[in-house]
């Protein structure tokens, strides 16, 4: 199942994952839902020869949000993007998925190769989401469509920080390029 057409309503953010430029962070939204990354089998194997468990996890990012119970780690999205928004977050971090939240990244993780990924249980990572430039690439490539760019969820991102101001008739949105 593709991540909803409607996301990120009836999600919550459950937490940041902040950008160590002090500057940029991207909301964790939840609550997740067991989706096809939990019945791929490699990802059921790589999971089990951690030790890990399969758990839901939810949405990673706002603007250019990643389903990571859907992401099952084929990588197309990173070899796609043409200004590197996505890393392999194992590749810099090697923790569990649920441990990213409240967790500060450089972006060092490997951005390029789909073939970069730790195994099978990492996911994709809008970590510089603040750079994408909405080609909607990203989109395309997805197999199980678990990518949804949307420049308008901003709205969603400020209103979570408590820094969303309704701009009047005539205003121009400063957000959108």
């Amino acid at each position: 199942m593709p991540i909803d057409e409607s996301f990120p309503e009836g999600m919550e953010p459950i937490g940041k994952i902040m950008h160590s430029d002090g500057e940029n962070f991207h909301w964790f939204w939840g609550p997740g839902k067991l989706k096809e990354a939990s019945t791929h089998s490699k990802t059921v194997k790589d999971f089990a020869k951690r030790g890990e468990k399969i758990e839901p996890l939810g949405v990673s990012c706002t603007m250019v949000a990643v389903y990571w119970d859907s992401c099952y780690a084929d990588g197309a999205c990173i070899e796609a993007c043409p200004v590197q928004v996505f890393q392999w977050y194992r590749t810099e971090k090697d923790i569990p998925a649920k441990s990213v939240i409240g967790e500060t990244f450089d972006g060092t993780g490997e951005n390029s190769d789909k073939e970069g990924r730790k195994d099978y249980t990492d996911k994709s990572d809008p970590i510089r989401e603040h750079d994408c430039i909405w080609c909607m690439i990203c989109v395309s490539v997805c197999p199980p469509q678990a990518i949804k760019v949307d420049q308008s969820n901003h709205e969603f991102h400020e209103k979570a920080a408590g820094s969303y101001q309704k701009l009047g008739s005539g205003q121009p949105n400063p957000h959108v390029h």
